[in-house]
């Protein structure tokens, strides 16, 4: 398949109705096909520059497809990246409509914020641990603007990375302060457990999934800087969410952090 500057368009085009109307699209790899990543990456940065020029706030960067597993069932060998912006940050146990996020799931992980800039394509590991300012637990609420979750790796990557909200805990730690690998993750729905999993799930280190995203990010222009939120990928299983949910994630050294669905 021939991916053409139209058809990136017609696909950007499908995600921003989706997100203004709250109703999901078809799959955008009907115009950009299911092998094409720099299509993909084209419809996210025609978005991104909408959004921007809307006045969103970007304030990081997420990182998706972290599980080896996840990668094995798309056919890709590689995480993607989407944007965060002001609006999708919503506080510990603050009370969130379900309609605000299409199709919501929710995962846990480790959320860091840096302190110093990672704007160089030839990081390294100590760069990265160096430029983080501190770690939270953190529970993102997915969200697929493509109808029944029916994806393959370009519509996420179109998809903002299938992009919602996001709570911080509020519980800031140094990363020295606990087991960035082997940190044990429990997320309970409702008092019953749903998702465990340990820091070694996200590419054996949240610390090489953010390596990964900041090199990635300062060859694309668009580096991670000092006051940027990087959600770093999933601990364990992404879980659905329904009206009057109450998710807690535990993380180990990192205490918890709780997203709250309204009733219907």
């Amino acid at each position: 398949m021939t991916t053409t500057n139209e058809s990136i368009e017609k696909a950007a085009a499908a995600i921003r109705k989706a997100y203004d109307t709250g109703e999901a699209c078809a799959p955008v790899r009907e115009f950009i096909g299911e092998t094409d990543l720099d299509a993909a990456y084209a419809v996210q940065e025609i978005n991104t520059k909408h959004w921007l020029d809307t006045g969103r706030r970007p304030v990081g960067r997420k990182i998706g497809l972290t599980s080896k597993v996840v990668q094995t069932q798309l056919g890709v060998d590689q995480p993607d990246y989407g944007m965060l912006y002001a609006d999708m940050d919503v506080g510990d146990s603050e009370e969130v409509a379900l309609g605000r996020v299409i199709q919501p799931r929710v995962e846990a992980e480790i959320f860091f914020v840096l302190g110093d800039d990672l704007d160089e394509e030839q990081l390294t590991t100590a760069d990265v641990m160096n430029a983080i300012d501190y770690a939270v637990a953190g529970i993102e609420i997915v969200g697929s603007r493509v109808a029944e979750w029916n994806i393959r790796i370009t519509d996420t990557i179109a998809d903002n990375a299938s992009s919602g909200l996001f709570v911080l805990g509020q519980q800031p730690k140094l990363i020295s302060e606990f087991d960035l690998r082997l940190c044990g993750m429990v997320m309970e729905r409702k008092g019953e457990p749903v998702s465990v999993g340990a820091g070694a799930a996200c590419l054996g280190s949240p610390i090489n999934a953010t390596l990964w995203l900041a090199r990635m990010m300062a060859k694309v222009g668009r580096p991670l800087m000092r006051g940027d939120i990087v959600l770093s990928g999933a601990l364990g299983p992404m879980v659905p969410v329904s009206p009057g949910d109450v998710v807690e994630a535990r993380i180990s050294g990192l205490g918890s952090v709780r997203a709250v669905f309204a009733p219907e």
